[in-house]
C-alpha cells in the first residue's frame, strides 16, 4: 500500500471537505448498500469492544460483511487486552492479520496508542471522550431529511443534558467541521471541557460555524434545525440515576423545547433512550423524530467511513467516487 494512513480517533481527524467526501459515501450507501467492497477476499477488519453495544456491535459486523470483509469480533472477556496484554502488543499484532482496527473502549489515550502502533486504519468506536461515529450518522441523517450534505453549513444544532459527556464533545467538534452553528446547553458542573471548545471554535473560524456554550436551554432551542439529546447517566452509573439525573431536569427535550425551535426541526438521539427522563415519549415518538433513520445511518456513515479510510491508505481515489 502506497497511499497515506490515516484513523479516526475523534471528530477533528478529518476537514472539512473531508467530511464531506464521507458524507457523501454515506448517501451512496444509503441509496445502494453494495455500493463499493473495498475488503473483498474476505479481509478481516477487527471489531473490538470493551463496553457493552447493540448499535455500534450490529452496524460494524454488518457493514463489513457488506463490505466484502469478515467482521473479527473480539469482546473484553475474549481477549488478552480484558486481562492486561498492552495495547501496543495487541496492535501489532491485529495489524498484521486485519485490514482495519475498530474499538469501543474506556479513555481516549486506548485508542491513540492502538492508532500509534497500528499500520492499518483505527476508528474509534466510542471513547469516554468521543463518539465521532454517532455523529457522522447524525450529520447524515439531517442531510437525507434537508436535501443532501450542501445543506449542512449555516445549520443550527442544539445539543441538551450531559455537557461534558462524549456526545457534546463530538457534537462540537464534528458540527463545527461540518461548518454548523453548534449549541450545547447543560447546568453548571456539567459543561463541556474548554481545551475542546478552544479546539471547536478555532474550527468554526474557519469553517463558518459557531460555538455557543449555555445553562439556558431556552437559547440554545431558539430557532435550531435539529434538537439532540443523550441519557443522561452513562454505562455504569444506572444504580446513581436518582442522583445523577437531578441537575438535568431542566433540560429535557419535551414538546415546549421543542416548540422554541423551528417548526420542521429534527430530533435525534444516540440511544438507547429513557422516555419520561431525558426525551418525553410526545417527543421521540412524534413526527419531528428520525431516531429510527438515525440509527441505521450507522451503518452506512461507518461503511462510508470504512471505505474512506481504506481509499486513502490504498491511495485509491475510485474508492471515494
Amino acid at each position: 500500500m502506497t497511499g497515506q494512513l490515516r484513523h479516526m480517533l475523534r471528530d477533528d481527524d478529518v476537514n472539512h471537505e473531508e467530511q464531506r467526501q464521507i458524507l457523501e459515501l454515506g448517501m451512496k450507501f444509503w441509496k445502494d448498500r453494495y455500493y463499493r467492497r473495498p475488503f473483498e477476499g474476505p479481509q478481516a477488519v477487527a471489531v473490538l469492544f470493551d463496553k457493552p453495544s447493540t448499535r455500534t456491535r450490529s452496524s460494524f459486523a454488518t457493514g463489513v460483511a457488506e463490505l466484502g470483509g469478515y467482521p473479527l469480533v473480539i469482546d473484553k472477556s475474549g481477549s488478552q487486552l480484558g486481562r492486561g496484554e498492552p495495547v501496543a502488543d495487541t496492535a501489532r499484532v491485529l495489524t498484521r492479520m486485519t485490514s482495519g482496527i475498530v474499538w469501543r473502549t474506556f479513555g481516549q489515550e486506548r485508542v491513540e496508542e492502538m492508532a500509534a502502533y497500528a499500520t492499518v486504519p483505527v476508528v474509534n468506536a466510542l471513547t469516554d471522550q468521543f463518539h465521532p461515529c454517532q455523529i457522522l450518522a447524525d450529520l447524515l441523517t439531517i442531510a437525507q431529511h434537508r436535501g443532501g450534505v450542501d445543506a449542512l453549513p449555516g445549520m443550527t444544532i442544539a445539543y441538551f443534558g450531559d455537557a461534558a459527556n462524549n456526545m457534546a464533545n463530538s457534537y462540537l467538534l464534528g458540527g463545527a467541521v461540518a461548518g454548523m452553528h453548534v449549541r450545547v446547553a447543560g447546568p453548571n458542573g456539567f459543561l463541556p471541557d474548554p481545551g475542546i471548545v478552544a479546539d471547536a471554535e478555532r474550527i468554526a473560524e474557519q469553517t463558518g460555524g459557531s460555538i455557543l456554550v449555555t445553562t439556558d436551554p431556552q437559547e440554545a432551542a431558539r430557532d435550531a434545525d435539529c434538537i439532540f439529546t443523550d441519557t443522561w447517566v452513562s454505562m455504569g452509573e444506572e444504580a446513581e440515576y436518582a442522583i445523577r439525573s437531578k441537575p438535568f431536569w431542566d433540560y429535557q427535550v419535551n414538546d415546549g423545547l421543542m416548540a422554541l425551535a423551528k417548526p420542521d426541526a429534527l430530533f435525534q438521539h444516540c440511544l438507547p433512550a429513557y422516555r419520561g427522563k431525558e426525551v418525553t415519549a410526545s417527543v421521540i415518538d412524534g413526527p419531528q423524530s428520525v431516531v429510527w433513520d438515525e440509527a441505521e445511518n450507522r451503518l452506512h456513515a461507518q461503511k462510508a467511513l470504512l471505505t474512506w479510510l481504506i481509499g486513502k491508505q490504498r491511495d485509491d481515489d475510485g474508492l471515494l467516487a
